[in-house]
């Protein structure tokens, strides 16, 4: 009879919480991811270290609702990506261009470009240089 009773009560409960929980807003539900492809830096472009250099990336079709609009840019060599040492955080991915410093990184890699917003975006491969 208890283990009866227990079975009723927790399935009251599950039913419950169920019922209580918020439903999603439209207005979440109309928000889109927004991967903006990025233009510059570009193949065979040469960067390097300690200049500023500017990343574009397109902005021309962006949804109406983006989920994200703070972008951050990362630097990754031969795959890797480096979170611990972002170029540029905290700007609205709808600008479209953003000024960066060349950081210290060693010569002879495949380095890239990731713009993150909603999602990331790789560019091409191109050189720093010492």
């Amino acid at each position: 009879m208890k283990f009866f009773l227990t079975t009723i009560i927790f399935t009251l409960c599950a039913l419950l919480s169920f019922s209580t929980a918020a439903p999603i807003s439209a207005e979440l539900l109309k928000r889109d991811v927004f991967v903006p492809p990025v233009i510059s830096p570009g193949k065979g472009t040469v960067w390097k270290v300690g200049t500023e250099q500017t990343v574009k990336w397109n902005v021309t079709n962006p949804p109406k609702q983006i989920t994200n609009n703070k972008g951050e840019i990362i630097l990754s060599n031969n795959g890797v990506l480096d979170f611990a040492n972002p170029l540029a955080e905290g700007f609205n991915i709808l600008l479209g261009e953003i000024k960066v410093t060349v950081p210290n990184v060693a010569s002879g890699h495949k380095y890239q470009i990731i713009v993150f917003g909603d999602s990331g975006n790789n560019g091409s491969y191109f050189t720093i240089t010492q």
